[in-house]
């Protein structure tokens, strides 16, 4: 390519686990060689492993310490950052229209701005689904963004600060927290919450008993929880919250959250004072037959094998915020981490190709299994493919260790082994320095 010619313009849209992944590599490919010139847009500043998020919100992870500054991975990896939130397109001058970005006093900091593309490739992940239930998005808090998670965290801990010191008994619903949705992050987030509100009692707030004043509730509307993977998985998940005294109910569904707690089809109340939506996902909004592609009901791009829009091949799509069929089956591949991180790689190689004239290839999506961390009490799932030749179940230590080599692929992917070790090694060290358990 000589200096002439025009850098081949590839803009890609959310900064989740999948995106961050892909402007990296590029930019450390295409980029670092001035083969393209890669743009990542998002909305925030700093990236947070999404899976991280019920931890955040429990308080047993603190945000600051995890978060990644998209400025500085960008000057390190050869790509450029925009801040802003996409909102349009326009398909026939290949250009992503960008929002105003605005301070939380309401001034603009980030006039509305337009980008040119020659590939773009839409990541911008998935948002929780209300189904227009009543009362959710005014009484309950979602976990899609790490403002989100941090808010609740603060209600959490201000909630246990006032029952200590209050005069009156508790009143019904108080220290009462209510999960909607049985997901894996409704399940992980139980169990974080069982372990970080004792460890949050025990640092002077001595009139709390949370064996007895903390009580924890999950409402399901399937017949299981963890509906989305294998009954076995979820029996054992079911039993290790028992033995935490969580409440699961399943078979039920949430017709409406109040500020006094949720209500349910069958005529039930559940008292609260802190409710949690976790029990459906769809891709934002804004992307529902935006500028004529296809999508579904949940408002997902569907793409083809190449991760290629259906209606446009210079718009790619991955995530949870694309529906890719599962090659050999009638579903699509399913929104987990695991698969985001294989598109992932699999789009680095066929942007590549793009820009070389070369065709695509197919993506294959291989199931490697599930886990499920129940924070220090226990991790349980199955392991599947070619590293077991068929499907496992493995609990204790063993999955654990599998569970948080999950989170080092994503690091390993965006930094490198050895600042991956450095980071492991100075946390193991913090962790015996600081207190367990984030405390505002």
């Amino acid at each position: 390519m000589n200096a002439t010619t025009p850098l081949h313009q590839i803009v890609i849209v959310g900064g989740g686990a999948g995106g961050l992944e892909l402007a990296t590599r590029l930019g450390d490919t295409l980029g670092r060689k001035k083969r393209a010139e890669i743009t990542l847009i998002d909305r925030s500043r700093t990236h947070l492993w999404k899976p991280l998020l019920h931890q955040a919100a429990a308080g047993s992870l603190d945000i600051d310490d995890h978060e990644l500054d998209y400025m500085a991975q960008s000057r390190w990896h050869h790509f450029h950052f925009r801040l802003g939130a996409m909102d349009g397109l326009d398909r026939a001058k290949k250009e992503v229209h960008v929002a105003s970005t605005f301070d939380e006093e309401g001034r603009e900091i980030v006039p509305r701005r337009v980008f040119r593309y020659d590939t773009l490739v839409i990541c911008v992940g998935s948002i929780s689904n209300d189904f227009g239930t009543p009362g959710v998005k005014e009484y309950a808090t979602a976990l899609d963004t790490t403002r989100e998670a941090d808010r609740f965290h603060k209600k959490l801990v201000n909630a246990c600060i006032q029952a200590n010191t209050q005069a009156a008994p508790l009143r019904p619903g108080q220290l009462k927290v209510v999960i909607i949705g049985a997901g894996a992050t409704g399940v992980e987030l139980a169990a974080e919450l069982h372990k970080s509100t004792r460890e949050l009692a025990a640092f002077g707030l001595d009139k709390i008993d949370p064996e007895r004043d903390v009580r924890l509730s999950i409402i399901e509307a399937s017949e299981r929880i963890l509906p989305a993977l294998p009954p076995r998985l979820s029996s054992a998940t079911q039993a290790e919250l028992a033995k935490l005294k969580v409440e699961v109910h399943t078979g039920t569904r949430v017709t409406g959250v109040t500020a006094e707690g949720v209500h349910t089809q069958d005529g039930g109340f559940y008292p609260a004072e802190l409710v949690v939506w976790a029990a459906g996902i769809k891709a934002p909004d804004f992307l529902k037959d935006i500028e004529g592609l296809e999508t579904n009901r949940a408002n997902q791009l569907v793409v083809g094998p190449t991760l290629q829009s259906s209606r446009d091949e210079a718009i790619f799509a991955f995530g949870d915020c694309a529906a890719c069929r599962w090659q050999g089956r009638e579903q699509t591949v399913p929104p987990r981490a695991q698969a985001a991180h294989q598109q992932a790689a699999l789009l680095v190689k066929n942007i590549t190709r793009r820009v070389r004239g070369q065709p695509l290839l197919p993506f294959q999506y291989r199931d490697f299994g599930s886990l499920v961390s129940l924070g220090e009490y226990s991790t349980v799932g199955n392991l599947m493919g070619g590293l077991t030749g068929g499907s496992i179940m493995v609990e204790g230590h063993f999955a654990r260790l599998m569970y948080i080599s999950l989170y080092k692929m994503h690091l390993l992917a965006l930094h490198g082994f050895w600042r991956v070790v450095l980071d492991t090694l100075a946390r193991l060290i913090n962790r015996r320095t600081e207190p367990r358990i984030k405390l505002h």
